[in-house]
């Protein structure tokens, strides 16, 4: 496209670029700008930066976004760009206003001087049943999910949709008989990044923003379509800013369970591992970090707050999520920076990753009971498909799991990919094993049968008062890929609850 004199259309917003590349943060700009926007609405940026007039057309291309125009004078670009296509956009009245210039201050950051003590739950006993975390979103609620991220749902809209989803999702627990629920995930995007939308100073923006910044984006987008997951759907945390939290992470997803039942409550939080690998990204976080390092003390202080809140309000079973440690053991040398869409930055020797990932685990859950602490690992769940996930036995990563401080390890057991389940018994005495005795993956319903077969061999390894019966993962790592469909997750849970009752008795 030729630069024209002057743009046809009055943008909507607008915002000065500077001399910023799109490997170098002017994509961010760009997406915190255009999400607010309606489908059709037009956003125009400033750039003195010449790559930018080969660069972001592709970029517009990728999204799905329509370049309706640019122009240059002198050393000066002006880009208008649609969001969605320019055939999309309705005659609105804001059309004819003057553009607005969205402000992008810092969040200030609050530290709280104390933080609540948790409060007395029931003990969760033996061989209790739950689920990992994630359940299959109704269409309605992924809609509800993308309106939101995107600026066309209120708040308080949002919320009221969520918890209407999440009374579909704790019901069939219990219809199944579990002993500890979750609300199933609803309103979040995905297990982990939706850290990222409900933190000072981070935004949540689509994996093919971050194109740039890898280096081979062909090949890394080819990659992430063969993991059947969606890059330009899935969305990915960016920090701009010292992050904070000001809102809670978690707490409506506790209230609205809570409301509906008093059983016992788990709620999964990505670990702080997970969320280090996740944000660190060269050209981005390095405007408010030095290093990862420093970043990880901020990520430590927001998942501690949180956590201390959540118990106090009292949630019976915190679970970090850290299947991204998987990919460090098991990948070797190799790079896989899209597993999980949890490892999209640069990491070290594997030694030196879990040394690093025991540090910020055991510093986030210091103080805390560890009785109602755990820390669930697995080989990967974006994908049905068991070929393309990560294998290998818990060998490699037995160290971390002895040295951890949480009472629960959520350990994925059920398919041939985790191997002996036998290199457990290593594992320190005053460590439950919630053992992975169905394979959400697969279509088929396990027997009763078979997963009383699994819970006794584990039972004779560990000890009966050692294990608590799951599913290997959550049944819907992404909010737009479930990995099964709501029928079966109800099927698999009860199941697991027959064969507990079975394995229960002398």
């Amino acid at each position: 496209m030729q630069p024209v004199e002057r743009h046809s259309f009055a943008p909507d917003a607008s915002f000065d670029g500077g001399d910023l590349d799109c490997g170098n943060g002017l994509l961010l700009l760009i997406r915190q700008h255009m999400d607010p926007l309606p489908r059709g609405g037009l956003l125009e940026f400033r750039s003195t930066e010449i790559s930018v007039e080969a660069d972001f057309p592709a970029w517009c291309r990728m999204t799905g976004n329509e370049l309706v125009s640019w122009t240059k004078r002198d050393n000066l670009r002006s880009f208008l760009v649609c969001k969605g296509a320019l055939a999309d956009r309705r005659e609105r009245q804001s059309a004819a206003r003057p553009a607005t210039v969205l402000g992008l201050d810092v969040v200030p950051v609050r530290i709280p001087r104390t933080l609540p003590p948790p409060a007395p739950v029931p003990a969760i006993p033996a061989l209790a049943v739950m689920g990992v975390g994630s359940w299959p979103r109704p269409r309605w609620m992924l809609q509800a999910i993308h309106d939101h991220m995107e600026g066309r749902l209120s708040d308080a809209d949002f919320r009221a949709t969520a918890d209407d989803a999440t009374r579909l999702a704790v019901q069939p627990q219990l219809r199944a008989g579990v002993d500890v629920v979750t609300d199933g995930e609803q309103r979040r995007d995905n297990y982990a990044s939706f850290v990222g939308g409900r933190l000072d100073n981070c935004r949540l923006i689509p994996l093919t923003d971050l194109l740039p910044l890898v280096d081979h984006p062909e090949e890394f987008e080819r990659e992430m379509r063969s993991l059947d997951v969606p890059a330009a759907e899935v969305r990915h945390p960016a920090v701009f800013g010292p992050l904070g939290r000001s809102r809670p992470l978690a707490r409506d997803e506790f209230e609205i369970v809570r409301a509906i039942t008093e059983c016992p409550v788990k709620i999964a939080l990505p670990g702080p591992y997970l969320l280090t690998r996740m944000m660190w990204m060269e050209c981005i976080a390095d405007r408010a970090y030095g290093s990862r390092e420093h970043l990880a003390r901020d990520v430590v202080r927001v998942l501690r707050e949180e956590i201390h809140d959540l118990l106090a309000a009292g949630v019976a079973l915190v679970q970090l999520d850290e299947p991204v440690l998987s990919e460090v053991v098991f990948t070797g040398a190799k790079n896989m920076r899209s597993f999980m869409c949890g490892a999209l930055s640069e990491k070290g020797d594997s030694q030196t990753e879990l040394e690093f990932a025991r540090t910020l685990i055991n510093q986030v859950v210091a103080g805390l009971p560890r009785a109602r602490l755990g820390l669930h690992v697995c080989r990967g769940n974006w994908t049905p498909d068991e070929r393309v996930a990560l294998a290998g036995d818990y060998r490699p990563l037995l160290g971390l799991l002895s040295s951890v401080d949480v009472g629960t390890l959520f350990l994925e057991l059920a398919t041939p990919r985790a191997g002996a389940m036998e290199i457990l018994a290593d594992l320190p005495d005053d460590r439950r094993i919630g053992v992975g005795v169905v394979n959400q993956k697969r279509r088929e319903v396990e027997t009763v049968e078979e997963v009383v077969a699994h819970g006794r061999r584990a039972m004779g390894i560990l000890g009966k008062d050692r294990v608590l019966l799951t599913p290997d993962c959550g049944f819907a790592t992404f909010a737009d890929n479930p990995v099964a469909s709501p029928q079966i997750a109800e099927a698999k849970l009860r199941v697991i609850v027959d064969a507990a009752e079975r394995l229960r008795k002398p």
